[in-house]
Parts: structure tokens; C-alpha cells; sequence
């Protein structure tokens, strides 16, 4: 190892002195460096999509302006408030969590209902796990959805096989893990993934990632409804860009129901989360230019997803899904 940072070292002095260090001459490849570091300053904070929030509804009761964070707080408020045994947990969830999703809520319902885990996400779901079994209502947040991974085998070999190796007679259904998923351009390799496809193949446990702030309030509340253990990935890219009318009021959104967006009669694109405001520009642009009619699925429910609803749209025109990577 000490071998190899020496070389390493050498080479890089190799570089730099002919790249004109030490000679008084203006170095090209930190010149090179610079203009990359400019060009990616100025795109930084440039999304790729324009979000497009979903039409005003007085379905649910009366509604107020929301970000998707404050529309995560509110239903966390709701379920907090009409449920006691309701626990909310979590790396620094105590004082509002990283994206603020929790702010407040210590204050208003106490120490022993929303508070602080060491950082450790098997721990974090463990303990999940064992509150839920014991029945409790137990949310759990991991701080990013990168650091889902040392929780994995809690999930998929604990929570979503609880029920089935007890031959029902325990479960821990009444768990939800929450987690910040996707990028946000600047996040690097650690705060940017998506890891719902290492979920999807696993049987007793469902995936749900929302696009909107409406969405994600009624998808929440039904995770926290639903009888299995849910993963519920939040697009945090979306957490202040995305602004709309939400319900104050508690509602619920069907798990494992897809929703046609957009009609359309020789292409069908289906996906998930951020992505979907990507494909509702492909599709306009595929119309515009084109002159081809795009119908657009937002999935939802990631695993069970809506077999019937994407087979039935897409029986007269060929499907494509879109990779929620962003």
C-alpha cells in the first residue's frame, strides 16, 4: 500500500510539472479543473424537470399550500395525533431530522414518541421491528436511503418474513421506514441513490415512492394504515421544489394502484417518484415532435405493483418503464 501511494505520488508530480508547475506558466489541467468547477457551480442547482403538481382537489376536505417535506410532517402530525401508540424514530428525527420532516413534533407530543436512535439502521429497523410486533404503530426514518443497506437483512430476511415463520401468529405490520431517496444533483454517490429494485423482488413487504406532496401525505397515511410493512421512499429533490394544494385533514390513497396520468394511444412510459414529471415532458415533447400519443403511468406502489391497470393500457400499445434514477 505504501508502495503504491509513493508511485501514486510520483506520477501525480510528473503531471503536474508538465502541465507547467514550478516553471511559472499557468498549469493547463488546473486551468482545466477550474473551468469544470465553474461550469459545475453554475449547473448545481439546475433540475432537469419542471414539476407539474397534480390538479386542485376538495375531495379530502379543506387544503393548504405544501412542500412535500411539510406535507410528510402532516401526516406524521395526523397519525401522531389520532393514534397512541404511535412512535416516531430515527437518526436526529428529535429535532426536525436533516429535511425537516419531524420539525415540531418532539415539542408537541413528547420525548417518549418522537426521539432520537443511534446511528446504526439495523438497530434503527430492529428496533422497529420489535416495537411494531409489540403493537405499536412504529415509524422509522433512515436519514438517507443510501444507508438502507446495513438494514437489509433486517427487512427482507426479519420484517417481511415475520408473519409467514410464525404461521400468523405474530407480525410486525404496523411498522413504516421512511427514507430520503433519490438526487438532488449534488449529493455525490452517498446521498443520491435509489434502492428500490433491491426491494422489489421481496415477497412480504411493500415499496411505495410518491410524486407529489398530495401524493405523498395520502400514500403515507396508507403505508401507516396497511397491515404489512411498507418502505416508503420520499424524492427528496422534491422536498421544497414541489409546491401544492394538500388535505389537512388525515386521507388515504390506495396502495398497489397505479394511476393513468395522462391518456395516450401508441406508446405507454411508466415510472415512479421524480421521474414522472421527467416523462410527462417526453411525452409532450414525443406529441409535439413527433406525432406520437403517449399514454403516462405513475406506479406508486413499487411492490405489489398495478399488474391490471399497466397490462390493460398497454394491450394496444408497447410499454416502457422508466428507471427512476433521479
Amino acid at each position: 500500500m505504501a508502495a503504491a501511494a509513493r508511485l501514486f505520488i510520483r506520477g501525480a508530480h510528473s503531471t503536474l510539472a508538465m502541465s507547467g508547475v514550478g516553471t511559472g506558466k499557468q498549469s493547463s489541467l488546473l486551468t482545466l479543473s477550474a473551468g469544470c468547477s465553474s461550469r459545475l457551480k453554475a449547473q448545481r442547482h439546475v433540475a432537469h424537470f419542471t414539476f407539474q403538481p397534480d390538479p386542485p382537489t376538495t375531495e379530502y376536505g379543506a387544503t393548504q399550500k405544501m412542500n412535500l417535506f411539510q406535507s410528510i410532517t402532516s401526516a406524521l402530525d395526523n397519525t401522531l395525533a389520532s393514534d397512541p401508540t404511535a412512535v416516531i424514530f430515527g437518526e436526529d428525527v428529535a429535532f426536525g431530522g436533516v429535511f425537516r420532516c419531524t420539525v415540531g413534533l418532539r415539542d408537541k407530543y413528547g420525548k417518549d414518541r418522537v426521539f432520537n436512535t443511534p446511528l446504526c439502521e439495523q438497530g434503527i429497523v430492529g428496533f422497529g421491528i420489535g416495537a411494531a410486533t409489540a403493537g405499536a404503530t412504529a415509524i422509522a426514518e433512515i436519514q438517507f436511503a443510501d444507508y438502507i443497506f446495513p438494514a437489509f437483512d433486517q427487512i427482507v430476511n426479519e420484517a417481511a418474513k415475520y408473519r409467514y415463520r410464525s404461521g400468523n401468529l405474530f407480525d410486525c405490520g404496523n411498522l413504516t421506514i421512511r427514507a430520503p431517496w433519490g438526487c438532488v444533483g449534488h449529493g455525490s454517490l452517498y446521498h443520491s441513490q435509489s434502492p428500490e429494485a433491491f426491494f422489489a423482488h421481496c415477497p412480504g413487504i411493500k415499496v411505495v415512492i410518491p410524486r407529489s406532496p398530495l401524493q405523498a401525505k395520502g400514500l403515507l397515511l396508507s403505508c401507516i394504515a396497511d397491515n404489512n410493512p411498507c418502505l416508503f421512499f420520499e424524492p427528496k429533490i422534491l422536498y421544497r421544489a414541489a409546491v401544492e394544494q394538500v388535505p389537512v385533514d388525515s386521507y388515504t390513497i390506495p396502495l398497489s394502484q397505479a394511476e393513468v396520468l395522462q391518456e395516450g394511444s401508441d406508446l405507454t412510459l411508466v415510472a415512479w417518484g421524480t421521474q414522472i414529471h421527467v416523462l410527462k415532458e417526453v411525452a409532450n415533447m414525443a406529441q409535439e415532435k413527433l406525432g406520437v400519443s403517449c399514454e403516462v403511468i405513475d406506479l406508486r406502489t413499487i411492490l405489489p405493483w398495478d399488474t391490471e391497470t399497466v397490462c390493460k393500457v398497454t394491450a394496444a400499445a408497447p410499454a416502457v418503464t422508466s428507471a427512476a434514477v433521479v
